[in-house]
C-alpha cells in the first residue's frame, strides 16, 4: 500500500502596522482552494506546491491536496476570518481517513487578531489533531518570523533561500523529500531553532548582494556537515510587531539535535559579528530621481514605503507628485484605486480630471489629475516564468490605463496585486522598454520581474507603512535586545 500524504496551507504575510483588517474575502479574491483544485492550479507553478505535487507523485506515494488558503500581504487576519481558515483547514482531513504524513504551506509572518503567532497556532491545532506520529513537514518563506510553536509543531522545516522568491519550487520539493526519505526510513528528520538577536532592514535582504550573498554562501558551506539535512535563514518581516520578530536559524538533521545546535551557532555567530552590515543606507526621493535622470534607461524605481508585497495600500503617490514635476521623464505607475477606475471609465474617451485617494509624506489625500484614458479592461493575467511568490494566475479585478502626459502612464488597479510579473504590463500592450523610469511598489521581490528589462534600479526611501527605516515604526511586542534598535554589547 502506498504511503498518503495530505496537503494544505494557510499563507498571509501580515503587517501588524496595518490598521485594516485582512478578511475571508481576500483570500477568495486570491486563492481559497479545496481538493484538486490545488493540484490544477499549482501543477506547473513555480511554487513550493508544484516542487511537492512532483516529488510525491515521482515517487508513487498518493498525495492528498486538502484546503489551501492565500491572500495579498495586508493587515492582520480578522479573528474571525482566522477561526474559518482553521476550521476549514482541520475539517478537510474528517472524510480521507488515515495519512502518513503531512506537507504544510505556512508563510511564517501570518498573525490574527487573537493569534499573534498566527502560524504556530494552526501548525499546533494540526499538530493536537493527527498527533505525533504523523510526519510534519513544510516550507516556510524567507520573510518568516519563526517561532518555537512552529518549530515544535512540526518535524521540519525549510525556508526558501533566495529574494526575490524564485526557489519555491525547489524548496517544495526540498520538503517533499525529506519526507519521502522518512517514511521510507532513511532518515529521522530532528530541527533546531535559534533565534538571532537581530532584524535586517528591508533592503539588505537582496540575496543577490551583499551582504546576504556571503550570508547564504556561509551557510551553503555548512550544509556539508554530516548528518546535515537541511539549513534555513529566515530573515524576518520587520513589519510585524511580534515577539518573534527578526532573524532566525533552522538546522534540519537526521537525529542529531547536538550537531544541529553546533551548526546553527556557528552561522549565528557569523550573523552577529557583521551584524552593521545589515542595517543599509536609505535613499530619498530627492536623491533617487537625481540618480535616475543619469542613469541607464529604464530606471526601476522600487517604492519602499508602499511596498504592496508587504502590506502597503498600494497608493503611494510621493514618487507620483515627484516625478509628474520633472516634466521630460517618461513614467510608469501603477495605483491600486478602484474609484479611479472608475471615474477612467466613466470618462470614455474623453480627456478629463479625475480624483485619486492616495497618500504622501504629509498623510492621506485626495487630488485631482488631467488624464486621457486609454484602456478599461478585465485585470487578469498570467504569469509561466520563475517569479517571486510563485503565482501563476494575478486578478487586478477591474484595471484602468491613462496617460498624464506623452507616456506618462498610469495604471489604476481595483484589487490590490504586487509587482511579481512584467505581464502586469505587457498583457495589457504596455512596452516596458519605452519609459525612462518605471515604478514597482515593492523592495526586492519586483527585480526578478522587472530586472530584465530595467537596466538601473534604485530603491528609494519613501513613506508608507512599510518604509525602509523600521526604527521609526513604533513596537510594543518585539524582542529585546533587538539589533539595531539596541546595541548587542553582551553577544
Amino acid at each position: 500500500m502506498a504511503f498518503r500524504i495530505a496537503l494544505v496551507g494557510i499563507y498571509h504575510e501580515s503587517n501588524t502596522f496595518v490598521e485594516s483588517r485582512t478578511t475571508v474575502d481576500d483570500f477568495r479574491n486570491s486563492h481559497l482552494l479545496y481538493g484538486e483544485r490545488i493540484r490544477e492550479e499549482y501543477r506547473d507553478a513555480h511554487h513550493e506546491i508544484g516542487g511537492m505535487v512532483e516529488v510525491v507523485e515521482n515517487a508513487g506515494m498518493e498525495l492528498l491536496p486538502l484546503f489551501f488558503a492565500e491572500a495579498t500581504p495586508g493587515g492582520m487576519l480578522s479573528a474571525e476570518t482566522f477561526e474559518f481558515l482553521v476550521s476549514e483547514l482541520l475539517a478537510s482531513f474528517r472524510p480521507i481517513g488515515a495519512i502518513d504524513a503531512c506537507l504544510v504551506v505556512p508563510h511564517g509572518a501570518a498573525v490574527s487578531e487573537k493569534a499573534s503567532d498566527m502560524d504556530g497556532e494552526w501548525l499546533h491545532r494540526l499538530r493536537k489533531m493527527l498527533g505525533p506520529e504523523v510526519l510534519i513537514v513544510g516550507t516556510l518563506d524567507l520573510h518568516a518570523n519563526v517561532s518555537e510553536r512552529m518549530v515544535a509543531s512540526t518535524d521540519a522545516l525549510v525556508a526558501y533561500t533566495e529574494n526575490p522568491h524564485v526557489d519555491q519550487r525547489e524548496r517544495g520539493r526540498e520538503a517533499a523529500m525529506i519526507v519521502v526519505d522518512a517514511l521510507r526510513g532513511r532518515c529521522r528528520p530532528t530541527q533546531k531553532l535559534l533565534q538571532v538577536p537581530l532584524a535586517i532592514s528591508i533592503e539588505q535582504q537582496f540575496t543577490g548582494l551583499e551582504p546576504c550573498k556571503s550570508l547564504y554562501g556561509f551557510a551553503k558551506g555548512l550544509a556539508g556537515t554530516a548528518g546535515v539535512i537541511s539549513i534555513s535563514i529566515a530573515l524576518g518581516f520587520p513589519y510585524a510587531d511580534v515577539h518573534e520578530m527578526g532573524t532566525a536559524i533552522i538546522v534540519v538533521t537526521d537525529d542529531n539535535s547536538g550537531g544541529a545546535e553546533v551548526v546553527a551557532r556557528r552561522l549565528f555567530d557569523y550573523i552577529i559579528q557583521g551584524k552593521e552590515r545589515f542595517v543599509g543606507v536609505k535613499n530619498t526621493i530627492a536623491m533617487s530621481l537625481q540618480q535616475a535622470e543619469q542613469a541607464a534607461k529604464p530606471v526601476l524605481l522600487l517604492d519602499m514605503g508602499d511596498n504592496i508585497g508587504g502590506g502597503a495600500p498600494g497608493n503611494g503617490i510621493a514618487l507620483l507628485e515627484a516625478l509628474a514635476a520633472k516634466h521630460m521623464i517618461k513614467f510608469f505607475m501603477c495605483i491600486h484605486d478602484p474609484l479611479a477606475v472608475a471615474a477612467v471609465e466613466q470618462l470614455g474617451d474623453r480627456r478629463g480630471a479625475i480624483e485619486i485617494t492616495g497618500f504622501n509624506e504629509r498623510g492621506s489625500l485626495r487630488k485631482k489629475i488631467n488624464v486621457v484614458p486609454r484602456l478599461v479592461a478585465d485585470g487578469k493575467f498570467r504569469e509561466s516564468e520563475p517569479r517571486h511568490g510563485g503565482q501563476a494566475s494575478f486578478d487586478m479585478g477591474k484595471m484602468a490605463l491613462a496617460e498624464i502626459g506623452p507616456d506618462r502612464v498610469l495604471m489604476f488597479m481595483s484589487l490590490r496585486i504586487p509587482p511579481f510579473s512584467l505581464n502586469q504590463l505587457t498583457s495589457f500592450g504596455i512596452a516596458p522598454e519605452r519609459f525612462d523610469v518605471i515604478v514597482a511598489k515593492g523592495v526586492n521581490a519586483p527585480i526578478a520581474a522587472y530586472g530584465k528589462v530595467c537596466r538601473t534600479i534604485i530603491q528609494v526611501d519613501t513613506p508608507g507603512m512599510t518604509r525602509a527605516d523600521m526604527t521609526k515604526f513604533n513596537y510594543k511586542n518585539r524582542r529585546k535586545p533587538l539589533f539595531p534598535f539596541e546595541d548587542l554589547c553582551n553577544e
